[in-house]
């Protein structure tokens, strides 16, 4: 059996009171170091468990459209899909918004985020970007860029996504969908400095 580092480095043999020579040679602070660190790993994995298995329910491909009255009046039809995914301890979220033009073209915008279990049961951080140490990290809403991050509770999952402008407004999107019969109930809303500006309701039929 290979001897504790402690000993090894002190040249100490394996004679009865060796196990007690090693343990009172590693400063007690490192114990409570050590049980801070299993805690925190059990946490991730804790995390990590709930994510897969909270978020294997939604997992699929959903389709819908909806209807709703642009800046100017006009009525319009957004053509919607949505794609659910789960990894190791993380899941994906890809929307993409279609909508025709004039000349009868279709024009799609599609965001795909990636998220991972925070430190609160039920919230995931967005894993937007990678940090010098080449962590996924979400975005900095101070820089202008989108803050966005999700929740599940009970049988649906929000998306929020916050953005900030050069004066300080801020706007902040919300993207609720809601298993039900069939495929998902969504329910966005939109707002600018807390004041109401899009809702949008449409159910979206389970593809796969």
């Amino acid at each position: 059996m290979e001897m504790p580092l402690t000993m090894r480095h002190a040249g100490y043999g394996t004679h009865n009171s060796a196990k007690g020579i090693a343990l009172s040679l590693v400063p007690r602070g490192c114990f409570a170091v050590l049980a801070l660190l299993f805690g925190f790993f059990l946490a991730l994995s804790t995390q990590a468990t709930f994510a897969t298995s909270e978020i294997s329910r939604f997992v699929g491909v959903y389709t819908g459209e909806a209807h709703l009255t642009n800046a100017l009046g006009e009525a319009e039809t957004r053509h919607l899909q949505v794609q659910i995914r789960d990894g190791e301890g993380s899941f994906w979220v890809k929307w993409t918004t279609g909508r025709v033009r004039q000349d009868g073209s279709l024009k799609n915008k599609s965001y795909e985020v990636e998220f991972r279990p925070s430190d609160r049961e039920g919230i995931f951080a967005a894993a937007m970007r990678h940090n010098v140490f080449g962590h996924a990290v979400p975005l900095n809403p101070l820089k202008g860029e989108p803050y966005v991050w999700g929740r599940i509770i009970g049988d649906t999952l929000t998306v929020y996504s916050l953005f900030i402008d050069p004066d300080g407004n801020y706007d902040i999107q919300q993207y609720d969908r809601t298993l039900v019969e069939g495929g998902l109930m969504l329910d966005f809303k939109s707002h600018r400095n807390g004041m109401p500006l899009v809702s949008v309701q449409s159910f979206l039929e389970r593809l796969q």
